[in-house]
């Protein structure tokens, strides 16, 4: 990677991620708890609030734990069947000021990139017309998603929601972050536009959160339904997948310059690997992530954690190894054919890697407490790995 003077500027700004004194466990300075959830307050309708209701009751059994010294949201701030509004992504916003501890927010693909589908507010596209229709409240007959739906759009809206800041964490309390808007290759300067992208140390424990949202990269599923992908659909998944993978490739550099690294925490939004029942290619467009996360993995050597949303089911696994379970029924394989999870993106074996899906979308609501002691080894099990250790929480 190459050293510019940017990124000595970002190792300089990364020296700031630790968590303050008054935050951390009394006694325990290798010891430190995050809360990890996502995939929340879902809705089975654009009417149905019963889970943004029990949010607040949520997010107090979290500011209760003391331990707890951040909080991390991988994404999906509400689900495929609610309409993606400013008005609502304000009320997410206001209602996260709630937390007393820092939050870190990547988003998910309900919030933008799949704002475009119907159920969702967005619009169908007409053959024999050849246009979009779109959505319309009956009373205003105006649209009813924000841009009419448009992704890229509604990722603007995001930013200038949860993101107006960079380098500044939600909810409260202090955690220095660094953005991708702060630091970024000058040979690349449309990387500016990735604010939401971050990362941080804490402990000898590298953290970075990237925007790859759930479904197929934004990829497979063309917007509106239409013929074939657009110029601008092409052009967001081009871009942003270059953006994510030279951040990826700068907090990887950052572990390995620092010696005293004792892992890496990946946050995102989407299972990379879930086929949900559609055949290996439609998610042809995570294969340079994964790539990049096998070969970066492999050469620091030390435990790599993922933690992602999207498949709302709780998983515990190593995807990016041969052996890996049974996940489901092939698409098209048969009557009883059964793939792995590795099925998805073959032909690699990373044991010092290890990913977790976090729970959601349904009642009662979890998040997971992560506990990180950087002098812990602990082999690879249901909730344990390295340095990490995770214990599934619900709202009582």
């Amino acid at each position: 990677m190459r050293r510019t003077m940017m990124l000595a500027a970002a190792a300089a700004m990364l020296t700031l991620g630790t968590v303050t004194p008054a935050m951390a466990e009394p006694g325990n300075g290798h010891v430190f708890t995050l809360a990890v959830y996502g995939d929340a307050p879902y809705g089975t309708s654009p009417t149905d609030t019963a889970e943004f209701q029990a949010t607040p009751a949520f997010i107090d059994s979290i500011n209760n734990d003391p331990q707890v010294s951040l909080v991390a949201h991988v994404g999906d701030i509400h689900s495929g069947k609610q309409y993606c509004t400013q008005a609502y992504d304000q009320s997410v916003y206001n209602l996260w000021t709630r937390y007393q501890k820092p939050l870190v927010y990547t988003p998910g693909d309900n919030e933008w990139t799949d704002c475009h589908k119907p159920a969702e507010g967005g619009g169908t596209y007409s053959p024999s017309t050849q246009q979009i229709n779109y959505a319309l409240d009956p009373v205003t007959h105006q649209p009813v998603d924000y841009a009419s739906g448009n992704p890229v759009a509604n990722l603007d809206l995001v930013r200038s929601t949860f993101f107006s800041k960079p380098g500044s964490t939600l909810g409260n309390g202090k955690q220095h972050v660094l953005s991708q808007a702060q630091v970024y290759d000058r040979a690349h300067p449309n990387d500016s536009k990735y604010i939401e992208n971050v990362m941080w140390q804490e402990k000898g424990i590298q953290f970075v959160t990237l925007n790859i949202p759930g479904g197929s990269n934004n990829d497979a599923d063309v917007w509106y339904g239409a013929p074939s992908q657009s110029a601008a659909q092409a052009k967001e998944v081009s871009e942003r997948t270059a953006a994510d993978l030279r951040w990826l490739d700068r907090a990887f550099a950052q572990a390995q310059e620092d010696h005293s690294t004792k892992g890496v925490v990946i946050l995102t939004q989407a299972d990379m690997w879930d086929l949900d029942s559609n055949t290996a290619a439609h998610l042809t467009g995570y294969n340079p992530f994964v790539a990049s996360i096998a070969s970066h993995t492999t050469q620091f050597g030390k435990p790599v954690l993922l933690f992602n949303g999207d498949s709302h089911q709780y998983k515990s696994d190593n995807p990016l190894s041969p052996s890996a379970p049974c996940v489901g029924e092939v698409a098209g394989g048969g009557e009883g054919a059964c793939a792995s999870v590795a099925s998805a993106h073959p032909g690699y074996d990373v044991p010092n890697f290890h990913r977790v899906v976090v729970h959601g979308s349904t009642f009662p609501l979890e998040w997971l407490k992560l506990t990180i002691d950087t002098n812990a080894n602990a082999p690879a099990s249901a909730n344990a790995f390295g340095p990490f250790s995770w214990q599934r929480m619900t709202q009582s």
